[in-house]
């Protein structure tokens, strides 16, 4: 069901530039000064192109997309990116430590090209909500550029059989270690043999959107607009916009990693921490706390609790409450119109439960951040609620990759910001060029 096929990347000449000096995070996990230090790190940084400076003077005709495609069609005549001349697969390493432990995973998957496809066909599933202002950004860099810089996360699922066909048979084109020290490997794989093995492997796969929704839905978008402009044709000759590029992992690797996304919630016109324990317990139990806990007690507080269920910790500036056991007779209209599967998911108790019953905010101020901060970091997001940055401190356990897989496969999302897969797949390795 999953049709991919090689391709001829777009890479960075490595005798023209230091690759760890261009390379990127992911276009939403750039923050201001990520940007400037890319933009210091070398003239040829890829957020030129994928998050560039907005400037004062910009117009229709002088802004960050043509500055963009200007950047883009530069580096190609100057020869700093090259086509690779055979169409291949990519073998792709990261080797990472995840965030409070010290055990070395390796997680292993490979880059192609995966044709874009209808929802409604049941081959490619979401798992969470997009958001519009989002997809038209990345829809507007796509118009401009005919280009696709960054990886889109894709799980499938077997017995490791895809990956023992892609076994490194030699050292790695690219290695380099990123900025949080995840050491990234790329190989090169153009054995016909292999890359026909792969695909006919890959031909029975559902593939779940790990990362990557909005990016997805704008190629998505894009390939219907193409299609408008030929549609009496394009079904059969292909656009290459009806494929977007792919890093394939499989969901049952043990290096499969997600991290807990906590909420921050700030600027609310009124809140009690005296009131709040009685509000939260019309949904939970609700047991009060040492205040004064530090990010790795709170972890391991968690995951203890989590073991029987939900659990979800609150922090205010001068109290802490350990909530859990969901009230099975709370309201059902909590819940309307989600199935039991998407009400079992701590993500989705807080939202519902917390957010908005106990705290009053809208799905809409919630859908745009209005009182609501993303936080990866407990320790961070703590210090907010104790320097009196925030008014209260929501820290998750993560979901886990059967809950993701599950809710995925039934046609159902999580909110946004339910899941964060570690480490991230670098911007740049690769690039798909539609010209």
């Amino acid at each position: 069901m999953a049709h991919l096929q090689p391709f001829h990347a777009l890479r960075y000449d490595v005798r023209r530039v230091s690759l760890a000096d261009v390379v990127t995070q992911p276009y939403d996990k750039i923050t201001p000064a990520m940007q400037e230090r890319y933009y210091a790190a070398s003239p040829y940084n890829l957020v030129r192109i994928i998050l560039g400076r907005s400037e004062p003077t910009d117009n229709e005709r002088n802004n960050v997309y043509s500055r963009a495609a200007g950047c883009l069609r530069e580096w190609r005549e100057t020869g700093v990116l090259r086509q690779d001349s055979a169409p291949s697969l990519y073998l792709y390493s990261q080797r990472f430590t995840s965030p409070g432990s010290t055990g070395k995973l390796e997680r292993r998957g490979f880059i192609a090209l995966g044709r874009i496809e209808d929802y409604s066909a049941g081959v490619v599933f979401r798992h969470e909500q997009t958001l519009a202002k989002p997809k038209a950004d990345r829809l507007n860099l796509l118009r401009a550029t005919r280009a696709h810089f960054g990886q889109l996360f894709m799980l499938y699922q077997d017995s490791g059989e895809i990956e023992s066909l892609l076994a490194p048979k030699a050292n790695p084109d690219v290695d380099l270690r990123d900025e949080y020290g995840v050491r990234h490997c790329v190989w090169q794989i153009s054995d016909t043999g292999v890359i026909d093995s792969v695909r006919d492997a890959m031909k029975d796969k559902q593939l779940i959107i790990a990362d990557g929704h909005h990016r997805y839905e704008t190629a998505l978008a894009y390939r219907n607009e193409q299609r408008g402009k030929s549609a009496a044709t394009w079904q059969n000759n292909p656009s290459p916009s009806d494929c977007v590029m792919m890093t394939f992992v499989n969901m049952n690797s043990p290096a499969l990693c997600i991290l807990p996304t906590h909420r921050v919630v700030h600027s609310l016109g009124s809140f009690s921490e005296t009131d709040f324990p009685a509000a939260a317990h019309s949904f939970f139990d609700v047991d009060e706390i040492d205040a004064a806990l530090d990010a790795n007690r709170a972890a391991s507080m968690l995951r203890e609790s989590g073991r029987a269920g939900t659990s979800i910790l609150a922090v205010s500036a001068n109290r802490a409450f350990l909530l859990h056991h969901p009230n099975p007779h709370a309201a059902p209209e909590v819940f309307a119109g989600l199935s039991v599967r998407q009400q079992s998911l701590d993500v989705v108790q807080l939202h519902k439960c917390l957010l908005e019953k106990v705290l009053h905010l809208s799905e809409e101020s919630i859908r745009d951040q209005q009182n609501l901060s993303y936080i990866r970091d407990a320790g961070e997001a703590l210090a907010q609620v104790r320097e009196g940055r925030a008014n209260i401190t929501f820290l998750m356990n993560p979901c886990r990759v059967r809950q993701v897989r599950d809710v995925a496969f039934a046609g159902e999302v999580m909110p946004q910001k339910s899941t964060d897969f570690y480490p991230k797949l670098l911007s740049g390795l690769t690039m798909y060029a539609l010209d």
